[in-house]
């Protein structure tokens, strides 16, 4: 019986799609070039050169990982220009934390059938965090796998790698008893806790294209899909001159989690909750899954994308630094002698709360 000849395009994957897909999103990755590298797409591999980026004595620091669910929303909606910002965001403000600059990114974009409109303009936001963070786009992969993702799926992985000269790396040992503890504002839920969201989107039956009063006509869908705040052009100067003892990226796990993976033993971090107003969006999920305040802790960043430990005699002037650089900062804690963990406490009414409340976290 003769047969009909295959081809990859019977099986459902698009070579010319993909080569397409490349060509039109080089110019992005072009726009994110930087000294040590020069961007261009279409090789086997992404150089990247450090003697250009002017390190001395550098250590890389790598980090990968995803927007989540998130991404669930944005299908949903249609709304796809702001997910790789979180993807780079999720990625380079990891990498921070630990003093080193983000360098280069790498993106995977996975899907069943590849839509180069979505794909175009997820790359784009990617390219749009690439430069906030001040690192290059080098390369990625764009996979089209039929039967792997339902028809309009598609996932997203990032990759990352940073460098900082050996004497400035943060490693938290500088962290002491009368520390400070500073609050750098989220830009909302960022992209940790959707499956908590979204859990509580389909239980009230919320509609994402409503919108909602005092958030400058936005919807349900924007808010909660305002792309993740990136720290680093604001956190980069100050932990070069030495000026920040530890910081901690407040993504899952929440504050309670979070904060105690860089302390050093026989410190504990004291949050007080009632010095920063809950955001809105975080109060109206607060009461719509009816959850308690530790809960809350432990999922969401409440408001705080990132917290700066400091030195008390640094407080005032690192503030005032990050708020020149665009950052808004507040105080929300100390740190005490204690064993190594967190605690967060507030005020009456700040968390939904008929009274004082705590809640705490051993390392």
């Amino acid at each position: 019986m003769s047969r009909t000849p295959l081809t990859y395009a019977d099986a459902g994957v698009s070579i010319e799609a993909g080569n397409a897909l490349v060509k039109a999103i080089g110019p992005l990755a072009r726009s994110t070039a930087r000294p040590g590298a020069e961007a261009e797409l279409g090789g086997f591999g992404g150089f990247f050169d450090l003697k250009a980026a002017g390190y001395a004595d550098p250590l890389l620091v790598a980090a990968n990982d995803g927007v989540g669910t998130k991404l669930k929303l944005a299908i949903q909606t249609g709304r796809h220009d702001g997910v790789g910002i979180d993807l780079v965001a999720m990625c380079a403000n990891d990498l921070i934390v630990q003093g080193a600059e983000p360098l280069f990114f790498l993106d995977y974009f996975a899907t069943g059938k590849l839509d180069n409109a979505v794909a175009a303009a997820v790359v784009s936001s990617i390219a749009m965090g690439c430069r906030d963070a001040g690192c290059a786009l080098i390369g990625g992969e764009t996979a089209e796998m039929p039967g792997m993702y339902a028809a309009g799926d598609y996932d997203l992985a990032g990759f990352c790698v940073g460098a900082v000269d050996r004497d400035k790396v943060l490693t938290g040992a500088a962290i002491a008893p009368g520390d400070m503890i500073l609050g750098l504002a989220s830009s909302g839920v960022h992209s940790n806790g959707f499956s908590l969201v979204r859990r509580i989107i389909a239980q009230e039956q919320w509609d994402l294209e409503e919108r909602l009063p005092g958030e400058g006509d936005r919807t349900l869908g924007e808010i909660l899909l305002e792309p993740t705040r990136i720290y680093v052009r604001a956190l980069l100067p100050l932990v070069q001159l030495g000026q920040i003892n530890g910081l901690a990226h407040i993504t899952g796990g929440g504050l309670l989690e979070n904060i105690p993976r860089v302390l050093p033993e026989g410190c504990r971090a004291v949050v007080d909750a009632g010095r920063w107003q809950l955001p809105s969006v975080f109060a109206l999920l607060q009461q719509g899954g009816q959850l308690d305040p530790e809960e809350m802790a432990r999922t969401f960043n409440c408001g705080v994308g990132m917290a700066v430990i400091v030195s008390p005699e640094h407080a005032d002037r690192v503030s005032e630094q990050l708020e020149g650089a665009g950052q808004t900062a507040f105080e929300i804690g100390r740190i005490e002698a204690g064993p190594r963990g967190c605690t967060v406490c507030g005020q009456a009414g700040t968390w939904n709360s008929a009274k004082d409340w705590s809640a705490s976290h051993d390392a």
